[in-house]
This record gives structure tokens, C-alpha cells and sequence, in this order.
């Protein structure tokens, strides 16, 4: 398997060289040079499967030579093991034909878990013998940061510099990363929103002389590895909802557009998908682009589901490059110039035959919350409601049973949940002692000069 860039210039590499780089040396994102297929008879195989099994026969067509199936198998088990659900991504039914996958029984209680695990493994594992260390920076909006960081902290060879935007978490996503006092863990709070933290992440590997300075690896969304193992769980719900035979549709609460991306790819792999609705909260740049195809960055409103207040959707270039057929190069320099673009017909016709969107108020996001509640006994947190209120009014045949990502543990947003409901969920036992825990962080300007020196004189240089 050889991966190649959205912008068209840079080398083609494989599994290894992708999963350590992160974002390409154009500025692209990594994609599959052809996406593997697999047939009717292939998913049937997956039927009765473990987790563990799913996960070894979905994602050893991407991994290639560079992994074998018994490394990855036991790579998978050990990233598994540690989720409080034998099923890992257990569904639930809500009612006659609507369901939650919950994707939040990993260590950092959110849905990032179910790839960093794997990820902070593949990162050890490809490192090993290497005298190289591995500097990885981040932006999260709030769960990635703590789940990449649980992946790596202590792990030999590897320092992590997360940056997220200040006071725009919530408290239990905030102490869940500066609680890690492993020191190889830097947590970094800025002054301004996730699109700067992340704009600087990119001008940081973009820089020719700090990337020749550093090793750098991403664990965003835009590293390939952790979108392929994001793609294992929609196929492990719709077999278990009756596919091939039957075809399945999900609703995903979406920011980044990492995870609806992965239900993309388990469609072009030949997963009978009837629509991904995208569901997007009052920041609804993804809403507007595939509606109208406006892709038009606004001002970041600061929500309940800070995960999803985003203006700027990184892996939306890789579905426009796929739509597109190749380099989006200058499309994407356009959009970076400018911060708007418009959507080619190719692109809008394209997306609408998979995508559906919806644009999900507050109110109706508290609707979600309450009727889950109310109807299903189901206690859950803004950013899977607001992907359960776009699943319950989006357009569908009947007969198609609609799963929503449950991307979040209620008690992460626990404040949210209580307006909305009445009842206040508490933290599972296993990170009960969260607030008790001592923090570290350090708060720095939203400038992208503070921000590399800071990294500069705490990384580890090239050797």
C-alpha cells in the first residue's frame, strides 16, 4: 500500500513513513493511492467477530508489508485491552430503528481512543531501534488532546506538545491532559480558539527549518494510521445491524471531519452505507459547504460542544481531493489565502451522494439530550445529541436502521448535561480522583512565534 498527498507533490511513502510524518511535505494529507475493496463475501466473514478480529482484517489492507497480521493483532489487542467494554464499541438500541455506538469506553471516556491507543503503540513500535526522537505536536478542541497524551505519556523516544485554546474546554477534557505529569508531556494553553491552535500546528511542519530541526509527527486527524482505525467501527456496527444484506446509515457529530471521513472510506471499501449524516452545531462551515457548497470560514462561537467549534475542517481536503480526482493543491491554497471557497460541481455532486448535512441549534441540542432520557434512558453528552437530533429529522427510507456516533462520556460534559436534563452524570470510577489530581500547563500568547520557541528549547533536535 502506497499513500499519496492531496496536493500532488510530495513523495509517495508507506504505512511506516505515513504514520510517522503526519501531514505530507507539501501540506497535503496522506490518502490511500487506491482504496482496497472488499467484497460481499469479505464482509460476511466479519459476522461473529471480537473487536480485535474486525479491526486486524479492516485495517491490514492499509497497513501493507510494514506490519504483519500477527503484529497487528497483538498491537490491536493490547490498544483494546484497556477499554472497559469487551465489546469496545458496544451498540444500543434507542428505538425501533435508531442506535448509539458508543465510542467512549476507552481510558480518556471519548471516541479518540478507540485510534491513539493504537496510535501511540504504532508510534513505539516503528520507533524502535531508532535513535531518532519523535516530537509530536497537537491542537485539540478538547478530547484528543487527552487521549493522545494518555497514548505516549512515558513512552521511550517521544515528547508530546499539546496545544489547546484557553478556557474553551471543558474542566474534566482540561485535567484530563494537564493531570499527565510524565515529563515527556507538554500541555500548552492559548490565547484564541482550536482553528489558530491548529493553523500554527500546520505552519510548524511547514516550516523547513523547524521540521529540518525536529522529527515531527501529528496526532490529528491528519495523520493517516488514526483515521484508519476509525473506519473498523462502522463496520463492526453494520454487520452487527445485519450488513451487507442490509445497508446502515450513521449520523456523526462533526467537527474536524476526521470521523465522518472514516465512514467515507468504509463505503469506498464496499460497506453498504445509505447516507453519513453530518451533523454540525451553530459552527456549521461542513453544513454550508455540503448544502450549498460554501466552504466559508465565519468566527468560532463558543458552544456546550466545544469539540465541534471549529471554522476550519482539516480532513474536508481529503474528501475534496477524492471528489476531485486528485491535487486539490490550488483549490486548498485559495481557501488558506482567502479562508472562502466554493465547492467545484464535481465536488457538491459528488459528497450529495453519500453526504447529508444538518445544522443543530441549542435548543435542539438539549432536545436530543432530553428525549434520550426521557424516551431511551440514555444519559448523553451535547456533541452525540447533537448527532442524534440531525439523525432523527434527517431524510432516510424506513426500512434503514441510524446509527449515532456516541462520541463523548456524559460526565465529561456533566455541567451541559444537568441543564439540559436534570440529572448530573458522574464520572466512572476508574478517573473519579480527576479533581483531586495535581495540573500542569503552561499559558502562552496565540502567536506562532511563542509557541515554536517554547517547543524549541523543550524538544529533543534531530540527532
Amino acid at each position: 500500500m502506497r499513500y499519496q498527498s492531496t496536493r500532488g507533490s510530495a513523495p509517495l511513502l508507506g504505512f511506516r513513513d505515513v504514520t510517522l510524518a503526519g501531514l505530507a511535505s507539501d501540506g497535503g494529507l496522506y490518502v490511500p493511492a487506491e482504496w482496497p475493496r472488499f467484497s460481499h463475501e469479505d464482509i460476511e466473514a466479519l459476522k461473529g467477530l471480537s473487536y480485535v478480529e474486525t479491526a486486524v482484517r479492516v485495517m491490514a489492507p492499509f497497513t501493507g508489508d510494514d506490519l504483519s497480521e500477527a503484529d497487528l493483532r497483538a498491537l490491536c489487542e493490547q490498544a483494546y485491552g484497556r477499554f472497559s467494554q469487551a465489546a469496545v464499541t458496544p451498540l444500543v438500541q434507542l428505538d425501533h430503528r435508531h442506535f448509539l455506538l458508543e465510542l467512549f469506553h476507552g481510558p480518556t471516556l471519548a471516541f479518540k481512543d478507540v485510534a491513539l491507543q493504537l496510535l501511540g503503540l504504532l508510534f513505539e513500535k516503528f520507533l524502535t531501534g531508532s535513535s531518532e526522537p519523535l516530537t509530536i505536536v497537537g491542537a485539540t478542541s478538547g478530547d484528543t488532546g487527552s487521549a493522545a497524551i494518555d497514548a505516549v505519556a512515558g513512552r521511550h523516544g517521544v515528547d508530546i506538545f499539546m496545544l489547546h485554546p484557553k478556557g474553551r474546554v471543558s474542566d474534566v477534557q482540561r485535567r484530563q491532559m494537564t493531570t499527565v505529569l510524565a515529563p515527556n508531556v507538554h500541555n500548552i494553553a492559548i490565547e484564541g480558539s482550536f482553528d489558530d491552535a491548529q493553523a500554527m500546528v500546520k505552519a510548524l511542519f511547514n516550516d523547513a527549518d523547524f521540521s529540518t530541526r525536529f522529527r515531527l509527527s501529528a496526532v490529528n486527524s491528519i495523520n493517516w494510521a488514526r483515521l484508519m482505525a476509525q473506519v473498523v467501527y462502522y463496520f463492526y456496527a453494520a454487520v452487527r445491524l445485519g450488513s451487507p444484506a442490509q445497508k446502515v446509515a450513521f449520523a456523526v457529530p462533526t467537527g474536524n471531519f476526521g470521523d465522518v471521513f472514516a465512514g467515507y472510506v468504509a463505503a469506498k471499501m464496499g460497506l453498504p452505507v445509505e447516507r453519513l449524516v453530518v451533523a454540525t452545531n451553530v459552527n456549521d462551515i461542513l453544513h454550508r459547504a455540503l448544502s450549498s457548497g460554501d466552504y466559508s470560514a465565519g468566527t468560532v462561537t463558543p458552544t456546550a460542544a466545544p469539540s465541534m467549534d471549529i471554522q476550519v475542517s482539516s480532513n474536508f481536503e481529503r474528501l475534496l481531493s477524492d471528489l476531485a480526482g486528485g491535487s486539490v493543491a490550488e483549490q486548498m491554497a485559495g481557501f488558506e489565502a482567502s479562508k472562502a471557497m466554493r465547492l467545484t460541481n464535481a465536488q457538491r455532486e459528488g459528497a450529495a451522494k453519500i453526504f447529508a448535512s444538518d445544522r443543530i441549534t441549542p435548543e435542539e441540542m438539549n432536545e436530543a439530550m432530553r428525549w434520550a432520557a426521557a424516551e431511551a434512558a440514555q444519559v448523553i453528552d451535547p456533541h452525540s445529541a447533537i448527532g442524534l437530533a440531525a439523525a432523527r429529522r434527517a431524510d432516510l427510507p424506513a426500512d434503514v436502521p441510524v446509527v449515532t456516533l456516541a462520541t463523548a462520556h456524559p460526565a465529561k460534559f456533566a455541567d451541559a448535561v444537568e441543564r439540559a436534563t436534570g440529572m448530573r452524570p458522574a464520572l466512572p470510577t476508574r478517573v473519579g480522583d480527576l479533581f483531586d489530581r495535581q495540573e500542569r500547563y503552561d499559558v502562552l500568547p496565540g502567536t506562532l512565534d511563542a509557541v515554536r520557541d517554547y517547543i524549541a528549547e523543550r524538544a529533543k533536535p534531530r540527532t
